[in-house]
């Protein structure tokens, strides 16, 4: 076949999907030869550059970084973040021989790199346990945590072990070293593409066919991780990022190309040739794709209003993952089916007829008589479903979310051992200690004094007897002043561990009681800071900006959905839909990881997971809410019959909504299998809302209300049919 046939066999009205299909399957060879140099240059350019990760979990005018700006600005020692040498032996640490050992031991660890000093565990009598066997020693840092490199860290952690024999045990906590504990999750990554290439040989029946989607979505997700191994040194950008971008640009790569590749080998089995089945392909499911994909990334830039630096990192790479994802599977995609078009035209036909000889139903006929038994009794099966999903949604309303610490890392890492060991030897609420930050420069001007006569000093000790006497504090170490004398902390140890409710409640205890009165008597301010109160007041802030996320996110996703269907219901429909099986997702998350369901420790949500699982779940639940609707869309306009197109779009589109959905399982719940626990809370709370909303929403309750509302689905208001701008997915005529 010529060029110039080729050319003829695009439609006149094709539209730029179509052009993109016939230039990458005529220049095929071109086509997948600029995918393979970008994918190496870009890595290239990765691999000389390297990585600059860093997380940024600051929250501007919150009162833990409020404390932690006065302690920087008077100089003070606790601004940086400390590590914990914490030692057990078998008889007494302060046996002479086991002192000497240790301070020997401090000393080196004094030299290592970040360390600006080094508290020895002889210093303070309470840094030894009661019974002498379990203590620790302090180690102050040049910094925060994140600011810390692995390898700064790891040296620490040698000097430290020199120390270990003779019945001695030496671990490293702090979150510094929790870094040590974490493992690289390439194996969740490696195991969702075998169990998506599995699905995919049931589906298409060859090897070949199978690997063209799977290709497609490692191109573009290889691609898309360099570009952001390269921006890590420009953008904020936590090191769990790659994981997330991975996780979704695997499941939503993989659909994408199987959503053009199924339409492809449908038009195959009618008899089209393999160059105009791809160009078709690509004029119908090639719009599919770019208006869902550009659902998934309207929801990731309403992550960008939460104003939280790590979380708008993030959002803006996984777009750019959805992006590539996009861009694969409208170019790259194309050039593999020009290279292996002639052996799917001889193998798709083929098996069609073989099926069709052996009395086997036609493709589709399972799911027309599932669209057919909903459409029998429709309010039935809409109030089964919403009311199961309902019931789900009811946990979600007591969603604690918190950090994960050290005592979720896994059992044989130092962090953990270290947690344990501090525990064990001075309480659960010793890993979670509070810095009450005393502020006496609003008294130092006319105190007559450049260290305000002493007035932190006073107020730090009014402050201490005051929280020795506090319910829920353990212990409270004595007042620390700076070295100006206008500021001081104290350390205050909880009764009960950092994600631990009563600590929360402790927290907010001090800052709106317990405290406020105090200042009022001594005349200073007082700030509660530490680790467990930031974790706090991120979380809250997160709270705070949830609705304002939601709404900008939903309503974005209605004016594109009133776009593409000319429909004021659809949209609406498909927002309260998606937001049922988000908030199903939420509630079972809640039930696994915050109660304990199935044996999994129990503890709060990581506060930046929900968000991020509402941004992605509700793009993704939009992907199949435009795939499957586009399709009845397409038979309404051919029939004018509402239940014929209901029926018949839910009966071509049935079986790649659910591969498709079970793809995205299986990739998503690899990462159950992660060491990271937000890895894990964030791979089944995907994972659930993609099965919730694959299986029982798009193909049962769509359905049925799309029956209930008949033509009316259809109708839009003629002032916003002359605003809005007309959009076609289908391919007609």
């Amino acid at each position: 076949m010529t060029l110039s046939e080729e050319k003829v066999q695009i439609p006149v009205r094709a539209g730029i999907f179509a052009r993109i299909a016939g230039f990458a399957q005529r220049r095929k060879w071109l086509a997948l030869g600029l995918w393979v140099a970008v994918l190496v240059g870009v890595w290239g350019g990765a691999t000389v550059a390297g990585s600059d990760y860093r997380e940024d979990y600051t929250i501007p005018g919150a009162q833990s970084q409020k404390a932690v700006d006065l302690l920087d600005e008077h100089g003070s020692a606790q601004a940086g973040d400390t590590l914990e040498i914490v030692l057990r032996s078998d008889g007494d640490l302060r046996d002479p021989a086991t002192r000497q050992r240790v301070e020997a031991m401090l000393g080196q660890v004094a030299g290592a790199p970040k360390v600006t000093q080094v508290r020895s565990v002889y210093a303070d009598p309470s840094a030894i346990a009661p019974d002498g066997r379990i203590g620790y020693a302090t180690v102050l840092l040049h910094g925060t945590s994140e600011d810390m490199a692995e390898s700064d860290t790891e040296k620490i952690l040698k000097a430290a072990k020199t120390a270990e024999q003779d019945g001695l045990q030496v671990e490293l906590g702090g979150e510094a070293a929790r870094v040590l504990a974490e493992s690289d999750s390439s194996g969740a990554e490696a195991a969702g593409i075998v169990a998506a290439l599995v699905i995919l040989v049931f589906m298409f029946g060859t090897l070949i066919a199978a690997g063209l989607p799977i290709v497609t979505a490692l191109f573009a997700v290889g691609s898309a991780l360099a570009v952001v191994v390269i921006a890590s040194h420009v953008f904020t950008l936590a090191e769990w990022v790659p994981y997330i971008m991975a996780l979704v640009g695997l499941g939503v790569g993989i659909d994408y190309a199987l959503l053009i590749f199924a339409r492809y080998r449908g038009e195959l089995v009618k008899g089209e040739t393999p160059e105009r089945a791809a160009t078709t392909a690509l004029d119908a499911a090639g719009r599919t794709v770019f208006f869902a994909g550009c659902t998934v990334i309207l929801a990731l830039f309403g992550l960008v209003a939460l104003g939280l630096g790590s979380l708008q990192g993030m959002a803006l790479a996984v777009a750019l993952t959805v992006f590539m994802t996009m861009l694969g599977a409208v170019t790259l995609l194309p050039a593999l089916l020009g290279i292996f078009g002639p052996r799917f035209a001889r193998q798709f036909p083929a098996r069609a007829a073989k099926r069709s000889a052996k009395g086997k139903a036609p493709e589709g006929t399972t799911w027309r008589r599932i669209g057919v038994a909903a459409q029998r009794r429709p309010l039935l099966a809409l109030l089964i479903a919403v009311v199961a999903l309902g019931a789900l949604c009811v946990p979600a309303l007591n969603l604690r979310l918190g950090f994960s610490d050290a005592g979720n890392d896994s059992a044989d890492s130092t962090s953990r051992k270290a947690y344990d060991l501090l525990a064990d030897g001075f309480g659960a609420g010793f890993n979670g200690p509070l810095v009450v930050v005393v502020d006496g420069t609003a008294g130092a001007p006319g105190a007559g004094g450049a260290d305000g006569n002493g007035l932190a000093a006073r107020a730090g000790a009014a402050a201490a007897q005051t929280l020795r006497n506090t319910p829920g504090i353990a212990a409270v170490a004595d007042p620390m002043p700076t070295d100006d004398g206008l500021v001081a902390t104290v350390i205050a140890f909880p009764t009960t561990a950092p994600q631990d409710k009563d600590t929360s409640e402790l927290v907010g205890h001090l800052r709106d009681d317990v405290l406020p009165r105090l200042g009022d008597t001594t005349g200073v301010r007082y700030l509660v800071g530490g680790a467990t109160a930031a974790a706090e007041d991120y979380s809250d802030k997160v709270a705070e900006r949830m609705p304002l996320f939601i709404v900008i996110v939903v309503g974005l996703s209605i004016v594109l959905l009133m776009v593409v269907f000319r429909s004021v219901l659809i949209p609406l429909k498909a927002a309260v839909l998606n937001l049922l099986s988000i908030g199903a997702s939420l509630g079972a998350m809640a039930l696994v990881f915050q109660h304990g369901w199935f044996g999994v420790e129990p503890g709060p949500i990581e506060p930046w997971v929900p968000v991020v699982l509402f941004a992605i779940a509700f793009g993704l639940s939009m992907d199949y809410e435009v795939f499957l609707v586009s399709r009845m869309h397409e038979e309404w306009e051919r029939t004018k019959d509402h239940s014929v197109a209901v029926r018949e779009g839910l009966a071509q589109t049935g079986s790649v909504i659910t591969a498709a959905g079970a793809i995205m399982v299986v990739v998503f719940s690899a990462f159950l299998f992660s060491p990271e626990r937000a890895l894990q809370q964030s791979g089944f709370g995907m994972a659930f809302a993609i099965f919730v909303d694959a299986v029982i929403i798009r193909c049962l309750i769509v359905p049925a209300a799309m029956q209930l509302m008949g033509p009316r689905a259809w109708w839009l208001p003629a002032p916003l049919a002359r605003i809005l701008p007309k959009v076609e997915l289908e391919k007609h005529g």
